[in-house]
């Protein structure tokens, strides 16, 4: 059976372009949010496959950083972002070495719902971990019923019960522009660290 938490599950989806999630282009959500940030804010990009948002950030004036554990969508993330390829780092989320300097904002977007649940604990703790109390966890979240993923949808009542001990919601509304791939089901959420 396929295991999403291994490195080589990606791998094998990037290098048979099999890459529903990737938008191809920076989602209008994110663009509203960015423009309330100062230039030179600091955004985790975790999980940033092919990294498209990763070079708007990086152009504007963001103090950007990506991670991802697949090579090959390290090798696609820096191939897109050119210039500003450095910015990617080989890496897993849940141990990399941020430096001494904490995030300002994690960027969300099909990291959460591409890891099986049996991480989904150790997803909110990492977060406040890097982000400082006031820090913001910002973007999208898949709603969706059916067990079987990547991608793996939760509900209100499930993310809240895992965010809410170190984050507090401050904005949720439905995407603008959301990916077939998860059928409507995609929520633009902010949270800010406590």
């Amino acid at each position: 059976m396929a295991d999403s938490s291994r490195p080589d599950f990606w791998d094998q989806r990037y290098r048979d372009g099999v890459t529903p999630w990737d938008f191809g282009r920076v989602p209008a959500d994110l663009r509203v949010f960015l423009e309330q940030l100062e230039p030179g804010t600091r955004v985790l990009v975790p999980g940033c496959g092919s990294a498209h948002e990763v070079y708007y950030l990086a152009e504007n004036g963001f103090d950007a950083m990506a991670v991802d554990f697949s090579a090959t969508a390290v090798e696609v993330a820096r191939r897109n972002l050119g210039c500003f390829a450095e910015l990617v780092h080989m890496a897993d989320f849940f141990d990399f070495d941020a430096g001494d300097k904490p995030f300002d904002v994690i960027y969300e977007r099909a990291f959460l719902c591409a890891l099986p649940r049996k991480l989904w604990p150790r997803y909110a703790p990492r977060c406040a971990q890097l982000l400082p109390p006031g820090g913001q966890l910002a973007g999208f979240y898949f709603y969706g019923a059916d067990p079987k993923g990547p991608p793996f949808g939760t509900s209100p009542e499930e993310l809240h019960s895992l965010l809410d001990p170190f984050f507090e919601q401050i904005e949720d509304r439905a995407a603008v522009e959301s990916l077939a791939v998860f059928g409507g089901g995609e929520r633009w959420q902010v949270w800010r660290r406590r």
